[in-house]
């Protein structure tokens, strides 16, 4: 009995010959390590874009997107392989750390400041960044005047869901009530069931795409704050320590970095200090 619409090869699996030479390519190219135990989970991945295609089998896939050197469905590749999983406020220590000790030392000795949000996924960081910032100007007003929050990501597609700044009203719903009011409008559409970020906060931050294994990352700024979190977790030692030693390029003297509560610089050589665990601060070297 016909019980779809494809042929009956397309529910084949993904061999462990066509595993590998994917889970190399992401390695080598995003740094992300992919173990035996993702196969299932990539099998699973791809099997939408087979379905988009049109295309019958995993050694298809594998022939048009690496011999035909297709740079589009590479990209897309990435994108359904790479996981993106965040929230508002997530690991909430990191943002009073920024409200109690940061930015009262910030507002000291400038009244602009930048921020790095390397790894923002689908945006709930960037925009929590913002919002907190925000807050402190309205609490602690003429101290910090302007900000600006720059957010990569090497997935396209979580980034315009950044872009766009629409959530699901569930995620919301968990803020604050003064939060809520203050930072985001219902949806005009009460089936939609979402809320969008409003427009005079989504004018401090924007985004761009970024592969943490570029050899320079050609960012616009030099930033006070940089957030990289859960992002390092899935590269290597070695890897680890080589994507920030570039962000310390991007990085101002006594700027801090944020790394995600699984995250560790120990044993590494990188001119940081560590303020409290995961946070650390760029040390400006002796003359």
């Amino acid at each position: 009995m016909q019980v779809s619409n494809y042929p009956v090869q397309y529910a084949q699996e993904l061999s462990d010959k066509e595993f590998q030479t994917i889970a190399r390519y992401i390695e080598s190219t995003v740094g992300i390590k992919m173990p035996a135990t993702k196969r299932i989970m990539m099998q699973s991945r791809l099997m939408r874009r087979l379905r988009v295609l049109k295309m019958n089998s995993f050694s298809e896939y594998i022939d048009y997107v690496f011999n035909s050197k297709n740079s589009d469905e590479l990209v897309l590749m990435i994108d359904v392989l790479t996981t993106n999983k965040t929230e508002f406020f997530r690991e909430n220590e990191h943002f009073e750390y920024l409200t109690n000790k940061i930015l009262p030392e910030f507002a000291q000795k400038k009244n602009t400041i930048k921020i790095w949000s390397a790894g923002c996924s689908s945006g709930e960081e960037p925009y929590t960044i913002s919002m907190v910032i925000s807050e402190f100007m309205k609490n602690n007003p003429g101290k910090i005047v302007n900000f600006k929050v720059t957010g990569t990501d090497i997935s396209t597609n979580v980034l315009d869901k950044a872009y766009n700044a629409v959530y699901d009203l569930d995620l919301v719903e968990q803020l604050p009530q003064h939060l809520k009011k203050s930072y985001f409008l219902k949806c005009t559409n009460q089936e939609m069931n979402c809320a969008r970020i409003k427009p005079e906060l989504r004018k401090h931050v924007s985004f761009k795409r970024l592969n943490f294994m570029d050899a320079d990352f050609r960012m616009p700024e030099v930033y006070d704050i940089i957030f990289c979190r859960n992002v390092l977790i899935y590269f290597d030692k070695a890897t680890q320590e080589k994507v920030i030693m570039k962000f310390m390029k991007y990085l101002q003297p006594e700027g801090y970095l944020f790394l995600g509560h699984s995250e560790t610089i120990f044993s590494m050589d990188l001119p940081l200090r560590t303020c409290i665990p995961t946070v650390y601060k760029k040390v400006i070297k002796a003359l």
